[in-house]
């Protein structure tokens, strides 16, 4: 096999965190509100359609 060297791990630097966490929250809510307003469509259409 070829030797590629030592592989570098590196600590994130420069990452701007709080902004992956608002990020991941923001996501969360979305799916959230998505999965709830899928729901009530369901539940409505089973209730009108029936």
């Amino acid at each position: 096999m070829s030797d590629h060297g030592e592989i570098a791990y590196s600590t994130a630097e420069g990452m701007d965190y709080p902004a992956h966490e608002q990020q991941y929250k923001t996501f969360v809510k979305m799916v959230t509100w998505g999965t709830a307003t899928a729901a009530t469509i369901i539940v409505l259409l089973a209730i009108f359609l029936l």
